[in-house]
């Protein structure tokens, strides 16, 4: 008599073994308008926060998007949610985050706008 063959685990997560979303605990929205003609750079500058060893790179950023205005290209939006607000601030205290926000003077007209926001349901896949 033989043996069956041993059975290969199936990968597919089940809802007892998927990784758990994070928990979004603060968040922001900001709009900026770039000098004339520099969105595209402004756009670029927000990007950058994605890139590894950035703010938006973290495991405590969760959502950051970033939009540009239909009628008016040097408008950019950014979107940010953070699994807390102590997260938040201590990432922002940081030498990346800092070098990025230097970054901003000289190209934006005027001071940004926030508004700091309490995140209740939603949904951010890119």
């Amino acid at each position: 008599m033989t043996t069956p063959p041993a059975r290969t685990p199936d990968p597919t997560p089940t809802p007892a073994t998927a990784p758990k979303p994070a928990t979004v605990g603060y968040g922001f929205s900001s709009t900026m308008t770039a000098l004339p003609g520099r969105g595209d750079e402004l756009v670029e500058l927000l990007l950058s926060g994605l890139e590894p060893g950035n703010p938006g790179s973290t495991e405590y950023c969760v959502v950051y998007l970033v939009s540009r205005s239909t009628s008016d290209p040097d408008v950019a939006h950014i979107i940010e949610g953070w699994t807390s607000v102590e997260d938040h601030h201590r990432i922002f205290a940081g030498e990346a985050a800092q070098a990025i926000v230097a970054r901003f003077q000289g190209l934006l007209v005027g001071e940004a706008t926030y508004t700091d926001l309490t995140p209740v349901r939603g949904k951010a896949a890119f």
